[in-house]
């Protein structure tokens, strides 16, 4: 029966429910679902501080992984069977106060009293009898060293740990530790079943523990100074970063008050400039005022005098007076009066032109007088008549033959060179450089390459329909889509890689012969047959008005990079070309500026006009190449 009441306090031994963690009762006992380890919640808090990282719990007993939630162990389960042993634990020794007074059990005799005193030496409790047997016999535990329980309880003196007694060798205890094996052992287990195992005594194991462990702390404490150092860092850090981006921020504003100082200032002086040209004219104009005024007056006081009731007895003097006054006033009315003067100074007015400076200066701009005109700084003979042309930079364009001739490059000032990104023999209807300097080439009739800037082909597309071999004409718009015009009435808009058709535009008139697109993504056509025009789409394929050319002229058109339009009227009876510029209106165009006539005796009405710049035209017929300087 004795033995039953044993089994039957086991469980509720502190042994049995003490936190692998902090070796103290449980405390809100959690269990991890992976494994069914059981520690205290607090425990596994505290554990979990340093895996903050990690989605996931590696158990400090098995090793396996359990996966955390968002509320982390916030989440995990309670054991509800082990935290209802610690409260029957707690119940039956009388609450917490009670534990902290129990005495335990000498463990040097076999009759489980009280025990009154701790033998250090012995590494056992003892009770009154086992301390008089310790105290009497000075034979046999002479030296041994004793301290009382009461001292152990007021935390005076530490004993450490107390050997427990091998549960396969009752009466040895177990004093050893094998570190393969990770258990503790007593002497008779080391020779049964721990040979050849790396074996310690129970003292050097946890005197080498305690060290291990005082140094983790030690370790631990110069981390964290550490660490608390390089937080004051970071935020040392900041402060300078801080500083420095103000002072950015300061030099930023300071670089912007001086610079709109002087724009103010350029402001001011355009606004005075424009105002001494007003009174200027203002002046021109009054003096022509002044001047008829004059005249009437003086006609007036002539006729005022000629005018007399006495005419008929005017005597000799009087008469030959009235004759004179007669013969200025015939040739007052005689002097051919001004109506071409105010026309003149309106003209020139008109002729006042603002140029905005460039990106790069600190002024808006200034306040000219031109005259817009047209200037060929250069004329190219071509090896082969042309096919396509294309810009390659702000002072050279890219020329395609349509036969195994390559592609060459053309400057301003003459120099050829060919372009060796692409195989030498390709043919080359069209093309057109993309943003990366990839170059998109037509080779026939449906079907186009694109070439990486170092050679490579990047890709090969088709047009939906076969495209007729002169109407493969390429382009790009400025967000770097592919524009394909064709005999079809079609404009299509392919992406950059040519795998996608994004759009189709129908278009009024078939035959395009160049097609170019505006930052905004307006479509504009030009057609080079009778009828010869220049329309603007939408990407609906909404139309504005078409600008149309007289019979025998053909129009090409191109848009620069300020989304401006120039138009190339060539007409073919007088071998001349005719430069207009336009500005948008909506989907219309409104002429700004017709150019000088260009006397370029061209011979072919294959011809091709691009932008290179805000100043700077090429357009190329048949074997000719010319580069325009634009002055507005």
């Amino acid at each position: 029966m004795a033995e039953k009441t044993e089994e039957e306090k086991a469980p509720c031994s502190p042994e049995n429910l003490t936190c692998p963690l902090c070796l103290d009762i449980f405390d809100e006992a959690t269990i991890l679902t992976s494994c069914g380890h059981t520690f205290c919640r607090k425990c596994l808090k505290n554990y979990d501080l340093s895996h903050q990282d990690l989605d996931h719990m590696i158990c400090p007993l098995c090793r396996n992984i359990t996966k955390l939630s968002v509320n982390r162990v916030d989440d995990f389960l309670t054991n509800v069977t082990v935290n209802g042993l610690v409260d029957e634990y707690h119940a039956k020794r009388g609450g917490m106060d009670a534990v902290l007074e129990m005495r335990p059990k000498c463990t040097a005799c076999k009759f489980q009293r009280n025990a009154v005193s701790f033998c250090r030496t012995c590494n056992n409790y003892m009770c009154e009898k086992c301390l008089d047997c310790h105290q009497n016999l000075t034979v046999v535990f002479e030296g041994h060293e004793i301290v009382s329980m009461q001292d152990i309880i007021d935390g005076k003196v530490s004993i450490g740990h107390l050997s427990e007694k091998c549960c396969i060798h009752k009466q040895e205890k177990k004093d050893m530790f094998c570190e393969d094996c990770k258990v503790h052992v007593c002497f008779k287990c080391v020779i049964v079943g721990h040979q050849n195992h790396k074996i310690k005594n129970q003292a050097d194991f946890e005197q080498e523990l305690r060290l291990k462990v005082n140094d983790l702390v030690q370790r631990c404490a110069t981390k964290k100074s550490e660490l608390e150092k390089n937080i004051q860092n970071v935020e040392v850090q900041r402060h300078e970063i801080y500083t420095a981006v103000q002072r950015l921020l300061d030099d930023i504003s300071l670089a912007y008050s001086i610079k709109a100082k002087k724009l103010e200032e350029n402001h001011r002086n355009l606004i005075e400039s424009i105002n001494a040209v007003k009174r200027s004219f203002d002046d021109d104009l009054n003096v022509l005022k002044s001047n008829d005024r004059k005249r009437i007056k003086s006609i007036c006081s002539s006729i005022a005098l000629v005018d007399n009731d006495r005419l008929g007895r005017l005597e000799t003097d009087s008469l030959s007076a009235h004759i004179l006054l007669c013969e200025e006033l015939d040739a007052i009315l005689k002097k051919a009066t001004d109506h071409t003067s105010a026309a003149a100074i309106t003209m020139k007015a008109q002729k006042k032109r603002f140029n905005p400076a460039d990106d790069t200066r600190l002024d808006i701009g200034s306040i000219s007088e031109s005259d817009p005109k047209l200037q060929v700084i250069q004329c190219v003979d071509l090896q082969r008549r042309m096919w396509g042309m294309t810009p390659y930079s702000d002072a050279s364009v890219a020329i395609g033959y349509g036969d195994t001739h390559g592609v060459d490059i053309i400057d301003s000032a003459g120099k050829h060179e060919q372009y060796a990104n692409i195989p030498s023999n390709m043919k080359c209807c069209d093309l057109v450089f993309q943003k990366d300097r990839s170059l998109c080439v037509s080779t026939g009739d449906i079907e186009a390459h694109i070439y990486s800037p170092n050679g490579s082909r990047k890709s090969i597309f088709h047009t939906q329909k076969q495209l007729s071999l002169y109407s493969f004409i390429l382009n790009r718009s400025p967000s770097d889509e592919i524009l394909i015009s064709n005999t079809e009435n079609q404009v299509y808009i392919y992406d950059p890689t040519g795998s996608t058709l994004k759009h189709t535009i129908p278009t009024k008139h078939n035959r395009v012969r160049q097609v170019s697109s505006t930052r905004s993504g307006l479509i504009i056509t030009s057609t080079c047959y009778d009828p010869s025009m220049v329309t603007v789409y939408d990407r609906d394929g909404n139309a504005g008005e078409s600008v149309r050319a007289p019979e025998n002229v053909c129009m090409f058109a191109a848009v620069d990079e300020q989304d401006r339009v120039y138009v190339a009227s060539f007409d073919r009876e007088n071998c001349n070309v005719v430069m207009r510029l336009y500005d948008l209106d909506g989907l219309n165009l409104k002429e700004r500026v017709e150019f000088n006539v260009l006397n370029l005796k061209l011979s072919h009405t294959r011809c091709y006009l691009v932008s290179l710049s805000s100043n700077m035209l090429a357009f190329a017929c048949d074997k000719k190449l010319y580069f325009i300087k634009v002055s507005l």
